[in-house]
């Protein structure tokens, strides 16, 4: 066992507090603790010191309270398909790894809310969901724990339509940096009461405590729905009739774009016979006339801006495989450049800006010398691009983050925000302080207060003063 656990205190302490308390469900296994310190992000990996397996929210305020006593850095980890280095353990410490709290625990069909375990996945959920005619449909496209898609603040392609996980998170039971539970929102659907503590936690990446209990909004599955493909000959016309669909009311469920290359990755990949043309992906939702009204709707709007090859998918088998090539699109882009991993990013931007900030990218993308796809839930304004890169290549990571970075700066300048649904993590921080200004301050007063030690999930989301030795 590695003696650096952390810079304040002895390593042999809290492992031998940690076993006592857990067992077997404690381990400093290399292989694991590897396992535990990468994402899916471009950042090297950082392996914490041991890795803990809570199977209830009391061992989690256990793990916390002995950590704190030995001054030890807490890392909560989910699925591990964050993009932005969230789960890296910057400084040692014990992973809290959530996957044994997976309980279901109270379903209410009449008030269209659930309760779950921070270690239930988006999948399961529905699977459970399945006969109730409910569904929880943010969808990220990872099968991510809800703990982390709410830690994250975490959206997807339905977000257009029902929102992203802040919308859909009415409380939570929140462990904090002394090993205290708090819960916070509840059953109503409104409250003026004190201040908003859910929406401070949703989107906090675990720096201000671990969530173990999410109460989350339902929503009915849709009585019909309806699918449709459409090849645009540029982006910015594919990105102008999703604006004029938004600008007249028609309430689409999805709408996703691929651009040129995206496209021609995924139909190699997903053996589509569709154009390698920027395209875009709809689905509507509603009743049988209202989706067909819609998706006729939506096609003259695309007629009219060079759109064709209209196509629809209306029975579910269809519908799956069109939604599976979409979210294949970054292991279809992998598979251009074999060997590659990708350095991904995003961006959101006001909706009357995105046909400015997809056309001042691509025409800045013409000089990569590195494959890149651009992807986008353009339906609220964000999108993404994946470099694939080789990682042992300084020259082209250096390259990727140049192009990243100048999108960001593209996005503030055009009133956006650095970051739409990837989180800040350790790859956003260094936009914060432009993004947020003197509010920045604000949150450092809120992480001092909530966590004096600095200990959950250290070095993420708050970049440090310039005379701060940590954040």
């Amino acid at each position: 066992m590695s003696e650096r656990i952390d810079a304040h205190g002895a390593a042999s302490g809290v492992v031998a507090d940690l076993a006592a308390l857990l067992g077997d469900r404690l381990t400093t296994s290399a292989d694991e603790r590897a396992q535990h310190g990468r994402d899916e992000s471009y950042h090297p990996p950082r392996p914490p010191d041991a890795v803990a397996y809570p199977v209830s929210v009391e061992e989690v305020q256990e793990i916390v309270r002995l950590c704190a006593r030995h001054g030890t850095p807490v890392i909560p980890f989910g699925a591990g398909s964050s993009l932005e280095g969230h789960v890296l353990a910057l400084r040692g410490g014990v992973t809290v790894d959530m996957r044994h709290l997976d309980r279901i625990l109270e379903v209410n069909a009449e008030d269209m809310d659930v309760v779950v375990e921070a270690g239930v996945t988006r999948l399961q959920l529905n699977r459970h969901l399945r006969d109730t005619g409910l569904t929880f449909p943010v969808d990220p496209g990872a099968d991510a724990t809800l703990g982390g898609m709410a830690a994250t603040r975490a959206s997807g392609t339905t977000a257009v339509r029902y929102g992203t996980m802040r919308a859909n998170v009415l409380g939570l039971d929140v462990v904090l940096a002394d090993g205290a539970l708090i819960h916070t929102g509840g059953r109503a659907r409104k409250s003026s009461a004190g201040y908003d503590l859910t929406h401070l936690l949703v989107g906090s990446e675990g720096t201000l405590g671990i969530i173990v209990r999410l109460r989350l909004r339902l929503h009915p599955v849709p009585e019909h729905v309806v699918a449709a493909v459409c090849a645009f000959p540029s982006v910015e016309r594919a990105v102008d009739t999703v604006i004029a669909a938004i600008q007249l009311g028609i309430p689409l469920a999805r709408a996703e774009l691929l651009d040129e290359r995206a496209m021609d990755a995924v139909r190699r990949y997903s053996r589509l016979d569709y154009a390698s043309t920027p395209t875009l992906f709809f689905e509507f939702h509603g009743s049988d006339a209202e989706t067909r009204a819609d998706a006729d709707h939506v096609q003259r709007l695309a007629e009219e801006r060079g759109g064709e090859r209209f196509r629809f998918a209306t029975t579910t088998t269809e519908r799956d495989r069109l939604w599976q090539a979409r979210h294949d699109a970054y292991p279809a882009a992998l598979a251009l450049r074999p060997g590659a991993r990708g350095l991904t990013t995003d961006v959101c931007v006001p909706i009357s800006r995105l046909t400015e900030c997809i056309a001042e990218t691509k025409a800045d993308l013409v000089a990569a010398s590195i494959p890149v796809v651009l992807l986008g839930h353009v339906g609220d304004g964000n999108f993404h691009l994946a470099f694939m890169v080789r990682r042992d290549d300084p020259t082209e990571l250096a390259e990727a983050q140049r192009f990243a970075d100048r999108l960001v700066e593209r996005a503030l300048r055009l009133g956006g925000t650095c970051t739409g649904e990837h989180g800040v993590g350790i790859g956003k921080m260094k936009f914060m302080e432009r993004e947020h200004g003197a509010a920045i301050d604000t949150m450092r007063r809120i992480k001092t207060a909530l966590d004096p030690q600095n200990l959950m999930n250290p070095g993420k989301v708050i970049p440090a003063r310039a005379s701060a030795s940590h954040a």
